[in-house]
């Protein structure tokens, strides 16, 4: 019986796993809802169901005991109008003082029925935004998942003063006015300060011109059969949010008892030059954070006192250079070539004078990462034929800009990053990281990873030079292991946001310096080495 009890935990700890990595859109919710109503749920039931736990967050969130709420609810005419009137009941029945904004003459069935016994409980409707009364938070319950017309006229205004009012907003699902998919605002939209949404992720949540009106967002877990989903997503590459849980389990850690430093990788690092000397130094000390086991920088010459001098455990390569201080030919150690490597890193700091070294390093059969220069010199060398020929797995680290250059022809990446970097990757059979508050990592099958924490601290210069450094050194460790590369850049890029997040913590926003950031990143590991994947 014991024995049965802890089955149940683990296969519902895994189950809550699996759900909490899945991003939908609103054609794919659709579908997946359309296997439960199918199936014989009634729409009725699975709403109180829902709404049950939405009332019970919201009053953890303002509790009853610390104040008397007075609780105002928009109403569209969906069902997600009919999941704030039922919110609106169970907040009343509580004890909450709660009026309701229904300013749609229309109302599907289910909703309508909700709104009449809202109103014979006693609560107050409003049809006029005049009337409204004052209130301590808001319930945004207007429009759910699939809006697609622009929001204009008077219910326009009515989000507007709402937002104009600067009381704490919780919307359903997603902010009133965000499209599902691309998070774009459809005229405007509702800022929402904490958004629940309910049963699967959904994709416009995880895009970057959505955060500022998404505010603090949760998912709310109804036990949608796993079953479902995967019917409906089975033959379609995936969209995955990294968890704490998938990032860990890629790390390079428990080391086994016994091995050595090129056992646990060997990177390259080509980076700086004489007029970007920092470049270099943070590269190398974020792959030395990732606890690659040997660690080669190839620098100019006039920059190899001061990498050692930061760096004394690493191989510093000093090579030559030009007149302005840029690396003008690789010079391995004797015996050695690029073969020798786990993996390559490149880019940061070298400038374009340095374009024949990028093209050396195109050419080779190892893991390649091209960040900052490295991507410009690509660009110019044409990324699509140039990445064709590389038979070894490339990884690009490019920012908004850097993209363009790189795939003027693809979609617009400001105003659809997933659509964006997944036309990207499978353009050039490369593993694209586009950076950005919710870095996006797509493969060349199609299948995407978002990262679904970050900070504004690390919008500073050398962050991504950081992140290069520690991606290159994850790779390096992962080379003879069977892991998928775009796992490992989803690792880095969690990796990379953890330690800004700490930081941020610890020093404000204001205080995380790219240098800085490189001591937080050994905090990752370790406070979360108990944490381990079974």
């Amino acid at each position: 019986m014991q024995n049965a009890s802890l089955l149940h935990i683990k296969h519902s700890q895994n189950r809550q796993e699996h759900i909490s990595q899945v991003v939908v859109t609103a054609g794919q919710m659709r579908d997946i809802e359309g296997r439960i109503f199918g199936a014989g749920m009634p729409v009725a039931a699975l709403m109180e169901k829902v709404v049950g736990i939405i009332a019970l967050r919201i009053q953890e969130l303002f509790p009853l005991s610390s104040n008397l709420y007075r609780v105002g609810i928009l109403v569209g005419p969906g069902h997600n109008g009919g999941d704030a009137l039922v919110v609106a009941r169970e907040l009343h029945l509580r004890g909450y003082e709660v009026w309701i904004y229904s300013p749609f003459s229309k109302l599907k069935e289910l909703t309508a029925q909700h709104l009449q016994y809202a109103q014979s409980l006693g609560i107050s409707c409003y049809e006029n935004l005049e009337q409204l009364p004052n209130c301590d938070f808001i319930i945004d319950g207007l429009f759910g998942f699939g809006l697609e017309r622009p929001l204009t006229d008077a219910i326009a205004s009515a989000i507007n003063q709402f937002n104009e009012w600067n009381q704490p907003i919780i919307s359903i699902d997603i902010p009133s006015g965000l499209h599902t998919d691309t998070g774009e605002v459809l005229g405007t939209a509702i800022r929402a300060t904490h958004t629940l949404c309910l049963g699967l992720w959904k994709l416009g949540l995880l895009q970057d011109h959505a955060l500022e009106y998404v505010g603090k967002a949760e998912l709310i877990d109804f036990d949608i059969p796993i079953a479902d989903v995967e019917a409906v997503l089975e033959d379609i590459p995936k969209i995955r949010r990294i968890t704490r849980k998938t990032a860990i389990s890629t790390l390079p850690l428990p080391r086994p008892a016994v091995t050595h430093k090129y056992k646990e990788g060997h990177l390259l690092l080509i980076c700086g030059s004489r007029r970007y000397a920092g470049g270099a130094i943070l590269t190398a000390l974020g792959a030395r954070a990732s606890g690659v086991g040997m660690l080669s920088v190839a620098v100019p010459e006039s920059l190899k006192s001061i990498l050692v001098s930061h760096l004394p455990e690493a191989l510093i390569i000093g090579c030559p250079e030009t007149e302005t201080g840029a690396i003008s030919q690789l010079q391995l150690p004797e015996n050695s070539n690029l073969s020798s490597f786990s993996a390559i890193a490149c880019g940061p700091g070298l400038t374009r004078e340095a374009t024949p070294i990028v093209q050396q390093v195109i050419e080779s059969d190892r893991t390649l990462v091209l960040d900052a220069d490295g991507l410009n010199i690509l660009a110019q060398l044409g990324t699509i034929p140039t990445l064709k020929k590389r038979q070894a797995a490339t990884v690009l680290t490019p920012h908004t800009g850097e993209f363009q250059r790189l795939f003027p022809d693809v979609s617009d990446a400001k105003h659809d990053r997933i659509k964006a970097v997944r036309e990207a990757a499978a353009q050039s059979n490369a593993v694209v990281l586009l950076k950005g508050a919710r870095t996006a990592i797509a493969n060349s099958q199609g299948a995407v990873w978002i990262n679904p924490e970050s900070t504004p601290a690390l919008a500073r210069g050398g962050s991504g030079d950081v992140l290069t450094g520690l991606l290159g050194g994850l790779l390096a460790q992962a080379a003879k292991k069977q892991i998928p590369v775009e796992d490992i850049v989803a690792t880095a890029a969690w990796w990379h946001s953890q330690a800004g997040i700490l930081a941020a913590q610890e020093r404000t926003e204001l205080g995380v310096d790219a240098f800085t950031l490189t001591q937080y990143l050994y905090q990752v590991p370790a406070k979360y080495s108990n944490w381990r994947c079974d």
